[in-house]
């Protein structure tokens, strides 16, 4: 499968003044087989290193970690010549050895000719345990689960790619009800490879919910192997509790609903480690508008997880229900699906700074819209409506009270602009830059 990525790789071989190259992202997006399919198509050579299961090559960076000593002992130990320029190579679970993080300083200062890249699932945490980071010393990378676009592409949808290279975005009209029916097909499997590389090859749904209900079971088993005794139910009642908070109308993270009593200071390292090893993203609410949006954070916010297919599963959607032509799958318990779907497109765009919501208090009660975030030094509301219902009391609040240059409501209408109101259809929103541009 193609990956997005794959080309910010290739952006960064071809730097002059390039650093070791970082990615991060959660168990299983595929940052692995990103960075040896980078090595078989970009160079002569690849050495691959994962620290997690090769203890022995950890004791390469036990003493002295100045490059050419590092770069000689790997010779030695995978019998090959590491030239600069021919030979990449991969670090990859490199949180399981804190001196091999030290030592891409050095490699940046004194030996900047060695391309490496590598990946560390559970970074965040080890760094919070301790572990050194090489500040400045190094170029970071995330890494999502596959985009609705990429999804299409995996699928040989050669189509859409053609209609985002048309000068006429209304073309997309013309396939919606073949888009539609894909997007539904991927609010059930999402975006994790080894689930659409399943469903490419054996086109069986109930394969693909066994792979995804194998991997939460992976996470959870990451619970109780990188998390202190005393931590694991607080995780595990976060991770639970969010398929059941985003089934509320008004989706703010209230710890009181999973247990009586739970107050935010009692879950907070519980919530960083979700956020650190990519399984959930947190969104803050604002109430003001304003540059930059991060000033204007308040402590309320919402949680997400990192992929649709995976709240699918957890939220116990079934095949039948994708298989019923009435269903009302974009509906499905107030709309949680689309919102998250419209969460990870973002996400996946590494918007930066961080993706917010809004809400205030109105006269007729909390005006909120679903994501704000600033795109070229503009903010933009983004509303995400679940059917083809374009009524946004929300949205129509925001744009009166701020009025923005640009607002975006997202549904499963046509594409649409009226002044500086945007209707994108869901399956375009991760092009939305694109077409706010148009």
């Amino acid at each position: 499968m193609e990956r997005n990525a794959m080309q910010g790789l290739v952006n960064w071989k071809n730097k002059i003044d390039k650093m070791p190259l970082l990615i991060e992202g959660a168990r299983q997006v595929g940052k692995t087989w990103l960075m040896q399919e980078f090595g078989k198509i970009q160079y002569k050579n690849t050495v691959y290193v994962n620290f997690d299961v090769n203890i022995k090559a950890r004791g390469i960076f036990e003493n002295n970690i100045e490059p050419q000593n590092i770069i000689n002992r790997l010779e030695f130990m995978f019998d090959c010549k590491i030239n600069p320029c021919e030979t990449l190579l991969i670090f990859d679970e490199i949180q399981e050895c804190n001196r091999a993080l030290v030592c891409l300083k050095y490699f940046c200062e004194q030996a900047p000719q060695y391309n490496i890249v590598s990946a560390g699932s559970l970074l965040g945490v080890a760094i919070r345990k301790g572990n050194s980071f090489p500040v400045g010393k190094v170029e970071t990378l995330n890494l999502y689960p596959l985009t609705f676009a990429e999804f299409l592409q995996a699928l040989g949808e050669t189509r859409y790619q053609t209609g985002l290279q048309a000068d006429d975005i209304s073309v997309f009209n013309l396939i919606e009800d073949d888009l539609i029916a894909r997007l539904k097909l991927y609010y059930f499997i999402g975006g994790m490879p080894k689930a659409i590389l399943s469903y490419i090859q054996n086109q069986n749904l109930k394969a693909v919910r066994e792979i995804q209900e194998d991997i939460l079971g992976n996470y959870e088993k990451d619970f109780s192997k990188h998390i202190n005794s005393s931590s694991i139910p607080k995780v595990g009642m976060i991770w639970d509790s969010i398929p059941i908070q985003l089934a509320r109308e008004k989706k703010q993270w209230i710890y009181k609903s999973m247990k009586e009593g739970a107050r935010a200071s009692l879950y907070e390292d519980a919530l960083y480690w979700l956020q650190k090893v990519g399984l959930i993203y947190k969104v803050n609410r604002v109430e003001s508008i304003g540059l930059p949006l991060a000033a204007y954070a308040k402590e309320a916010f919402k949680l997400y997880m990192l992929d649709v297919g995976l709240l699918s599963a957890k939220s116990d959607l079934t095949i039948q229900n994708l298989s019923e032509p009435n269903y009302e799958l974009f509906n499905h318990f107030k709309g949680a699906l689309t919102e998250q779907f419209v969460m990870q497109e973002l996400k996946s765009l590494d918007i930066k700074p961080k993706i917010f919501y809004w809400a205030n208090d109105r006269k007729n009660g909390i005006a909120e819209v679903d994501f704000v975030i600033q795109n070229e030094g503009e903010i933009i509301p983004i509303e995400a409506k679940s059917s083809i219902n374009l009524h946004a009391k929300s949205l129509k609040t925001y744009m009166d009270y701020y009025s923005p240059k640009a607002a975006i409501r997202t549904s499963l209408a046509k594409y649409g602009k009226n002044k500086n109101l945007y209707d994108i259809p869901l399956y375009l929103i991760g092009q939305f830059q694109k077409i706010i541009k148009t």
